[in-house]
């Protein structure tokens, strides 16, 4: 009986004992020693947290860095797919604004009948001076037909197949354009070369020739239709005991940069090689 009221009494002395340690916790008055005796326990979690974040990411780092890797693969080629797809636009812009002016060019130029036709290539020989048009016998394009820019003479086809013409340009060395001096007044030739660079020749040597001067087609020997514009006199060469005075021409039309030309259709070259080689006999 003494037994078990003496558990009694440590039970109700432990349950006053508790009731006030809660108290006393709620009331604010253990919190420093709570914080004290805890700082150890918290600081140790700290430590092991740290350890296991950083092992966690020595684990992962393989990982994530090939991840980094496909992920920057894949951007670059995305930013590559964009870049050709720029230069692609660029291009079908400039070439949509350079048949835009030949268009306009046509419109203003009534007289002739014209076939726009996009340079598709270009004579790989660097002795001869051709490019190739996507248009050909089917559009109703013949040998000898004039070509032109809307800045000025480009040259004639000069071969012909279903789908795509060749184009002899005037900066060839074979090639030969009757031309006049818009301000003399005189006819004169200029011929090709194999650099590219276009002579003046056939002038008299009384002849006041000027840098500057306007040189356009004459329409004699059958080939041109006159007054296309083809550039202008740059430098002189005058020798006394030389029967003509040369120069050299600086063309209007770019040969290196030509997109697009025009085709004129309804002007017909004539051949007059018999009626001079009638003549010489």
């Amino acid at each position: 009986m003494k037994i078990f009221q003496s558990d009694t009494w440590k039970a109700i002395a432990i349950g006053i004992f508790a009731l006030g340690l809660i108290v006393l916790a709620l009331s604010g008055y253990l919190s420093p020693i709570i914080a004290t005796v805890s700082r150890p326990f918290l600081g140790a979690q700290g430590w092991l947290t740290e350890r296991y974040t950083a092992i966690t990411l020595v684990l992962n780092s393989p990982q994530d860095v090939n991840e980094l890797r496909v992920r920057n693969l894949e951007l670059e080629n995305e930013v590559a797919r964009l870049r050709s797809q720029i230069v692609s636009l660029e291009q079908q812009l400039s070439e949509s604004r350079g048949l835009e002016e030949l268009l306009g060019y046509a419109r203003s130029q009534p007289e002739y009948q014209y076939t726009a036709s996009a340079v598709i290539g270009r004579d790989p020989s660097p002795f001869l001076h051709y490019i190739i048009i996507d248009h050909g016998s089917d559009d109703g394009l013949r040998k000898g037909m004039p070509v032109i820019t809307q800045s000025g003479l480009v040259g004639r086809i000069d071969a012909v197949t279903a789908g795509a013409s060749r184009v002899q340009l005037i900066n060839d060395p074979s090639a030969v354009v009757n031309i006049k001096l818009q301000k003399q007044k005189i006819d004169a030739q200029i011929q090709g070369s194999v650099t590219g660079e276009i002579g003046l020749d056939m002038v008299p040597q009384d002849t006041l020739l000027e840098a500057g001067d306007v040189i356009l087609t004459s329409g004699l020997g059958g080939n041109y239709p006159a007054d296309i514009l083809i550039g202008q006199v740059i430098s002189i060469r005058k020798l006394e005991n030389d029967l003509f005075q040369t120069a050299t021409v600086q063309p209007v039309v770019d040969f290196s940069q030509l997109q697009a030309v025009l085709v004129i259709r309804n002007f017909k070259p004539v051949d007059l090689t018999p009626l001079i080689t009638g003549t010489n006999q």
